[in-house]
């Protein structure tokens, strides 16, 4: 067979090839690895800083290393944050999400978990802070005590339940959490795009192979025909992998409104997904970021966590005074002020973990899990088309050049591969 059918009838393989493997291996970036695979360099990080803004968020310089963590683990945390404005905000105020947890449901929670621990707490506070006091008392007396706060506990229980409530504004930071939950696990942000895409995903790859197919034909007849130089082909792959790389990332979320074309409709294949989306994302978001065990942590080791544990122990420090009822008064006198208030705000620094560790149970997580899944869906599938694009794509757009430019190598190397096999 004459050379020049040869040239002819392989450039089309190839620019297939090229097609294929670059978004094949693109695909791969936007996921893989999880976490910074590669070599961290001391003193690169501060150096980086010189650099355009655009090269700096490149994974891999960002930490000050040579190496690459996936695209969209990379951007977990940015993904997380844009999540919540286009979509968790939409629900409302932290007040009103609270509300959507049946605060009832939780103060019952509380309640069922916190009454075996008070006897302990009561006796191991008196024991520290006043053993005399606490030995002195009749027995009968002591029991008494307990008695009084547990009848006290469930409406101390509601009080710290409503009072939670009333300041959940000042004490959650929805955002803040679902962010660094994020950064801890990056595989949820990557979830939503394989779980939601797995079949685009692989379309994507196919496509690259189709597409450079059908890209190869004019590379032929212009490289081997039109302008039989050496260097024709590597450029002409260059335009090939990077414009394969540039429609996968566009037929994923553009057109952002679905647009007709006579018979043929046309819309981002992950948007018009949005309902399956919208439960994928729920699922995650209820079942591993907005719990009411991460809230817990957020409320009791958070940035106001201070706060919260003042409210808390303001709830709980009268629970003394009520537990020992009309004896109140003479105890006071009898070990004087400041060691009865001592003892009392003891008892309630103590009370704080005591009330708060039961919302951290799977039994609770589990029954509230449904409840924000409905919420976390229906809100998703009320998002615009722009707005559930933006959720989805910010977690690649700042790095979207990157893969452009992935794809322009990989044509730059299989045009030279191929003057490598078949000569200029």
């Amino acid at each position: 067979m004459d050379s020049e059918i040869v040239k002819l009838i392989s450039v089309p393989i190839f620019t297939g090839a090229i097609g294929y493997a670059t978004n094949w291996t693109g695909v791969w970036m936007l996921f893989q690895p999880l976490q910074f695979k590669g070599i961290r360099i001391p003193g690169v990080a501060p150096l980086v800083h010189v650099l355009p803004r655009k090269i700096q968020a490149i994974p891999g310089l960002m930490v000050g290393g040579v190496g690459w963590q996936g695209i969209v683990p990379s951007r977990a945390a940015k993904m997380g944050s844009i999540s919540v404005d286009k979509g968790i905000a939409k629900v409302g105020s932290p007040k009103d999400f609270y509300s959507q947890l049946e605060p009832e449901r939780i103060a019952e929670h509380i309640l069922e978990r916190a009454r075996p621990d008070m006897h302990e707490l009561v006796e191991k506070v008196m024991e520290r802070e006043h053993p005399q006091l606490w030995h002195d008392l009749p027995p009968q007396a002591r029991e008494e005590v307990h008695r009084r706060v547990q009848k006290e506990l469930p409406g101390i229980v509601h009080d710290v339940t409503d009072e939670i409530g009333e300041n959940i504004d000042q004490l959650l930071d929805v955002k803040l959490m679902v962010i660094h939950h994020l950064e801890e696990h990056p595989e949820l942000a990557n979830r939503v795009f394989t779980e939601v895409g797995e079949r685009e995903l692989k379309l994507i790859v196919n496509f690259g192979w189709w597409f450079g197919l059908a890209l190869g034909v004019p590379v032929a007849f212009i490289s081997v025909i039109l302008l039989p130089y050496w260097w024709v082909l590597p450029i002409l792959g260059v335009i090939v992998g990077w414009v394969t790389n540039l429609l996968a990332i566009k037929i994923i979320f553009e057109p952002e409104e679905p647009r007709r074309f006579g018979p043929i409709k046309l819309h981002g294949l992950f948007l018009k997904r949005q309902d399956k989306a919208a439960e994928v994302y729920a699922e995650v978001i209820a079942g591993d970021v907005v719990t009411m065990k991460n809230i817990a942590e957020q409320l009791l080791h958070g940035p106001s966590s201070d706060r919260t544990r003042l409210m808390i122990e303001n709830a709980l420090r009268p629970a003394l005074d009520r537990g020992l009822g009309r004896a109140h008064s003479a105890v006071r006198v009898a070990v004087g002020p400041r060691e009865y208030d001592a003892v009392r705000d003891s008892l309630a620094q103590e009370g704080v973990d005591y009330t708060m560790t039961p919302l951290t149970d799977d039994e609770l997580n589990e029954e509230q899990r449904d409840r924000v899944h409905e919420l976390i869906a229906a809100r998703t599938r009320e998002l615009s088309y722009p707005d559930f694009a933006e959720m989805l794509r910010s977690a690649i757009r700042e790095d979207e050049w990157l893969l452009y430019l992935h794809g322009a190598a990989l044509g730059f190397i299989g045009g030279l591969v191929h003057l490598a096999v078949f000569g200029v």
